[in-house]
């Protein structure tokens, strides 16, 4: 019988090797020479926390699920009931379609078709491919209708320094190159501003170190490139760690701790980072709102690699 996660393509290559589960073209696995990169879960498993997902039409939250676009008001469907907003698009639990199927490479492919609070029709494509720097995910939107169609885009890993244990995330040290951080309210996480980091000496890791206690589930922007590239490092006491790298087209990215303190056994296990196109909210804030013209398409790629 077909597994919850859905049907399960192998890859490998230069000492990695990832699985990828179909529903939401997740990245259920991925190891360099053994070692976990991600937290992982099983096949059969619903997939917990959005671990792995591939995010689209929008990353991150729509405040309340409303938004106005071309004139015309919106409302979505609230899944993340207990704050009231729309949560990680609506991608993440559509089955996706092999196209291509090698080695080292999978590319799958799956339409988001006109419904209450996004009446667009938007392909949504995703490559996985392995290479001596790791693994690269290459997301693309294709507007297949009539009319423009807003767009965001981004993934779900828990990058994974060390053994995945709870409580395991407090011991690593994290490298973000960010000088700017959206700061959000307490109790549902809407956006309230964009501040410098000098503000927030806790959410200030541009020098790399220790993540102890400190509780993230933050957007950060202005971001540190070298050659163009953004990266976020994750590093355990014996100098083993995972990185993931990113262009200009990502000028995002969303750092959670994984907490859950109900849950003993998922709580700070990994640390999320995710490269965004836009920012929370974008399609309320505009703040790099991608706008697909009819026919128009749009990629954004990221690559994770061990270090």
């Amino acid at each position: 019988m077909l597994p919850a996660s859905g049907r399960q393509l192998s890859i490998a290559g230069h000492g990695y090797a990832a699985v990828i589960a179909s529903v939401g073209a997740s990245l259920r696995t991925l190891t360099h020479e053994g070692r976990d990169l991600v937290v992982p879960f099983d096949a059969d498993e619903v997939r917990p926390n959005y671990r792995g997902a591939t995010l689209a039409p929008w990353p991150n939250r729509v405040v309340d699920g409303r938004y106005a676009f071309a004139g015309a008001q919106h409302r979505l469907a609230l899944t993340e009931p207990s704050r009231g907003h729309a949560l990680h698009g609506l991608a993440a639990w559509l089955e996706f379609a092999d196209q291509v199927v090698e080695p080292d490479r999978v590319v799958l492919t799956a339409v988001i078709e006109p419904q209450a609070g996004y009446p667009f029709r938007v392909e949504v494509e995703v490559e996985y491919r392995l290479g001596a720097d790791g693994l690269t995910q290459v997301v693309t939107g294709r507007n297949l209708g009539t009319d423009a169609a807003p767009w965001g885009t981004g993934p779900h890993p828990y990058l994974v320094a060390s053994p995945s244990l709870p409580g395991a995330v407090d011991a690593w040290t994290l490298s973000l190159p960010a000088s700017e951080v959206l700061t959000v309210t307490d109790d549902r996480l809407s956006p309230v501003a964009v501040e410098p980091v000098d503000r927030h000496p806790e959410w200030d890791f541009r020098t790399a170190r220790m993540i102890g206690e400190t509780f993230i589930d933050h957007a950060f922007t202005a971001l540190e490139r070298i050659g163009g590239i953004a990266e976020v490092q994750v590093t355990a006491a014996d100098g083993t760690g995972t990185a993931i790298s990113w262009d200009e087209v990502c000028p995002w990215v969303q750092i959670h701790t994984a907490d859950t303190p109900e849950a003993h056994a998922t709580h700070r296990v990994g640390l999320a980072v995710e490269p965004m196109t836009c920012a929370p909210d974008a399609f309320n804030s505009g703040a790099g709102l991608v706008v697909l013209e009819p026919g128009a398409s749009h990629a954004a790629s990221w690559t994770i690699r061990a270090l």
